[in-house]
């Protein structure tokens, strides 16, 4: 079983906030597809990295999970590619790991 983990931005490039209609799109795309999610949208998570120039970027994230019993790469690809389009973003988050139900 793995955990699939979505960060997804809260504000576009110009600090505009992203529409809640954008964030239900993805909701329900992914209960239709696995069945169920969890979001953790209540209190943002900040998120920080380095660019190559050495500034120091920030954005509050979101973060959407769903449990799979096998992670389709090519799939997630595929979802990820839209949504760096439909966010406005160089690029996405997913990530998986191995998980063990208790």
């Amino acid at each position: 079983m793995h955990l699939v983990e979505i960060l997804l931005p809260l504000y576009d490039r110009e600090g505009a906030r992203f529409s809640q209609p954008a964030f239900e799109a993805v909701s329900a795309e992914l209960t239709e597809r696995f069945g169920g999610l969890t979001a953790h949208v209540r209190a943002p998570a900040k998120g920080l990295w380095e660019e190559p120039s050495g500034r120091t970027l920030r954005d509050d994230i979101v973060i959407y999970e769903v449990m799979v019993e096998s992670v389709d790469a090519a799939w997630w690809a595929k979802y990820r590619g839209e949504l760096e389009e439909r966010f406005s973003q160089d690029e996405i988050v997913i990530r998986a790991v191995e998980i063990r139900r208790l």
